[in-house]
């Protein structure tokens, strides 16, 4: 492991500019697939520009800000002491590997990462899970400093704290080298943008590449033919499923009438029969279902816009986006 530089003083679009200089812990669930709220596209583009994005939101302000709180949250669980990295550091053998560490552990070859969750993601913790985008992050970090283990600390907000404690997995990290080489080599440095995989990350990264169309340009596409009647074809089959899902909806409302809850019955002795046992105990089943009673209070834009206009204009605002479409031609 090599120090590339450090943090202490570094400004922050000076470490984002150094962040672009290779693959780090957060890109490489990403880069593998496995992020929900990223995509290798994503992280293609961003290592391609040259603009320095400073994306910043309540959830990412609030990870900072608590850091040193889970960090000390750790310390008193465990026992063990820690350390800031205060650098940025690489991977010797493939310098494209780098790695911005949370904390050290004093005297130990292992390291820490200070997660905070919203408890609606809590389930993803359940009976000793980690999420596979941070297990990639974490293997990732095991990878440039070539230690033994990595903690994650977890503050789910109002809930709990967890520890996990995640082992050097060898054939995981070829694996993660593998694919971050080829990314890096093939994609990034040759200049080869990767295939779209139909998150919404790649669809947001594609609408502020090309966030305003010329009307008077057209383009000619060869070699779609096959590709367009296939997506017609999902189309169909979609809307077939959908009406297949609703269908499936519309028979258990019917079966819940006013009811709010409903619950499977169980199958015993090949018969169906109550959900409670003979002492009133619920037995698990594998759905739950509900049909919640749900007020909400809407703002009719359409009453206000008639009753006073020239409010409404002075509070409206205008956006521009581009609408996407394909149907076959008449």
């Amino acid at each position: 492991m090599r120090r590339l530089i450090s943090t202490l003083d570094l400004p922050k679009e000076e470490w984002l500019r150094y962040r672009k200089k290779g693959i780090t812990g957060t890109d490489a669930g990403a880069i593998c697939g496995l992020n929900p709220y990223s995509s290798a596209f994503q992280i293609y583009q961003n290592k391609i520009s040259e603009d320095i994005e400073q994306t910043d939101n309540e959830s990412m302000r609030q990870g900072r800000d608590l850091e040193e709180y889970v960090a000390q949250r750790f310390t008193e669980e465990t026992g063990l002491k820690i350390r800031k990295a205060n650098a940025i550091y690489q991977n010797e053998g493939y310098p494209f590997m780098l790695a911005d560490f949370d904390r050290l552990i004093v005297g130990s070859r292992a390291g820490l990462e200070c997660k905070t969750v919203s408890p609606y993601s809590s389930d993803k913790w359940d009976d000793g899970n980690i999420p596979l985008h941070y297990q990639m992050q974490v293997q990732h970090y095991l990878a440039v400093s070539g230690y033994d283990c990595w903690y994650v600390a977890v503050l789910i907000f109002g809930q709990k704290f967890l520890v996990r404690k995640i082992d050097r997995d060898e054939e995981l990290i070829k694996y993660l080298i593998t694919i971050e080489e080829n990314f890096w080599n093939n994609n990034v440095l040759a200049r080869v943008m990767p295939d779209p995989d139909g998150t919404d990350s790649c669809s947001e990264t594609i609408s502020k590449m090309y966030f305003k169309g010329d009307r008077n340009k057209q383009v000619e596409l060869h070699g779609y033919k096959a590709v367009l009647d296939r997506r017609m074809e999902l189309d169909s089959l979609i809307k077939k499923l959908e009406q297949e899902k609703a269908a499936i909806d519309q028979r258990i409302k019917i079966e819940m009438q006013d009811a709010t809850i409903a619950v499977e019955a169980v199958i015993s002795d090949g018969a169906y029969t109550s959900p409670y046992d003979i002492i009133g105990y619920r037995l698990e089943a594998d759905y739950k279902i509900s049909l919640s009673n749900i007020e909400q209070s809407r703002f009719d834009a359409k009453k206000f816009k008639e009753d006073d206009p020239v409010m409404y204009n002075k509070y409206c605002n205008n956006t521009a986006s581009r609408r996407f479409m394909i149907k076959r031609a008449a």
